[in-house]
């Protein structure tokens, strides 16, 4: 065939400006011309094409094997035929015959150019890939681009980002322009339609992001986070620790006059935050972790998964929280499953021992009965869980620990459901 110098030129344009290997381009159109000759002139032959480096010119060859006895032409050659070509030939050998079509050349630019078309966006994938791989879950801004249905697009530099329904935090609104800060999720393929670079406005880490922007305790190290528990748009409970005994971890976060908390609540539109110092003393994390209502005891169950917990009888609901929020968090904080009880009702079924408690028992009573409760908490929990039930209780917090652990399997299905949209 003729030469074809603007191929050349154009392989060599892609290998300079995408990185591509040209070898891996002229193999690729190898490949494909192989499944458009035998598609297109319907020969059942063994064929290879090959493309002369240099000037771009393609040649179909037909592959045939030498034979002592002929079984089929179409892929067998006998020995004296291949002597004819050649008296090396041996049985078994493989002879080329040059079988170009006539009509080859035009079928031969239609598919180098879609294989050039298909490389070239595959470079463009492997480079947003590479590029955010080193950027999961890392915290980014962007500008909402668009938005279709219920995905939002979000500009990053030059890539676009989305946010699918699953990872969009319950309420919040977005429109066009919008610049908003997000995590980068794993990143999955979706085949021809390029990486799906999914972003979240719901996960944990997001949270962990923005005090590392805003608290440089923790960018350096000094402060660290130790866990996080959040439930989007409502509540987050995050646990800190310092390195630095002359650094106080909470009031690091929270700031002079709560300034550093108040930039993170204001980038989550209002979300709670309670900061609290993380222990390796599992008794002093739990009670922690259960504020703003006070603990008056608590018991690590053997195994260490399970710990019961008592409370001043007046803040019972708060402990628990609305719909059970605070009891939940703190479990997904310290990883303990928590029962929560009354000091009345703990005296009464000897819930626990005197070795429980975390103060003097002569204290406990005393205690008990003068713990101060804010009362806008107290009324707003108290509004639907004044009345406690340990059995409601277990099951909700059954539910929703299993759906806390099964985040990844929701952010797949969501994801598919985004992509699905998308393509529509």
């Amino acid at each position: 065939m003729p030469a074809n110098s603007e191929l050349i030129d154009t392989i060599g344009l892609i290998e300079k400006e995408k990185g591509i290997d040209k070898e891996i381009l002229f193999e690729a159109i190898e490949s494909s011309l192989i499944s458009a000759c035998k598609k297109n002139f319907g020969t059942s032959q063994n064929i290879r094409v090959s493309i002369d480096r240099n000037n771009g010119a393609v040649n179909v060859f037909a592959q045939k094997e030498v034979v002592e006895e002929i079984e089929d032409a179409t892929l067998q050659v006998s020995l004296e035929e291949a002597r004819e070509i050649n008296l090396e030939y041996n049985i078994g050998d493989i002879v080329e015959f040059v079988v170009t079509p006539r009509d080859f050349g035009r079928i031969s630019a239609q598919t180098a150019k879609q294989v050039v078309v298909q490389k070239f966006r595959e470079a463009e994938r492997n480079k947003i890939i590479k590029e955010f791989k080193d950027r999961e879950y890392r915290l980014l801004s962007g500008v909402v681009e668009r938005i279709e249905g219920r995905n939002v697009f979000i500009a990053v530099g030059q890539n676009e980002l989305i946010l699918l329904p699953a990872e969009q935090i319950p309420g919040e609104q977005y429109y066009v322009n919008q610049r908003i800060k997000v995590l980068v999720l794993d990143i999955k393929e979706s085949g021809g339609r390029g990486p799906l670079i999914p972003v979240s406005r719901t996960h944990p880490d997001l949270v962990a992001r923005l005090f590392e922007q805003e608290v440089p305790e923790v960018a350096d190290g000094t402060v660290v986070i130790r866990a996080v528990a959040r439930e989007a748009g409502h509540r987050t409970k995050i646990a800190v620790a310092s390195l630095n005994t002359n650094v106080d971890p909470v009031g690091s976060c929270v700031g002079a006059g709560g300034q550093r908390v108040n930039v993170v609540v204001n980038e989550l539109n209002g979300e709670k935050i309670d900061i609290i110092s993380h222990s390796d003393n599992p008794k002093e994390f739990i009670a922690a972790a259960l504020s703003p209502a006070i603990v008056l005891a608590v018991r690590v169950e053997a195994g260490g998964k399970a710990a019961k917990i008592v409370v001043p009888d007046n803040q019972l609901s708060l402990a628990i929280g609305r719909e059970g929020q605070n009891a939940r968090l703190a479990a997904k904080l310290t990883g303990f499953r928590i029962d929560i009880k009354s000091y009345s009702k703990a005296l009464e079924e000897g819930f626990i021992s005197n070795d429980d408690m975390l103060g003097d028992e002569e204290e406990a009573a005393p205690a008990a009965d003068a713990a101060v409760v804010d009362e806008a908490q107290y009324a707003e929990a108290a509004a639907e869980y004044y009345e406690y039930d340990d059995d409601d209780y277990d099951d909700e917090y059954d539910d929703e620990y299993d759906e806390y652990d099964e985040y990844d399997d929701e952010y797949d299905d969501a994801a598919a459901e985004g992509d699905d949209n998308k393509q529509d």
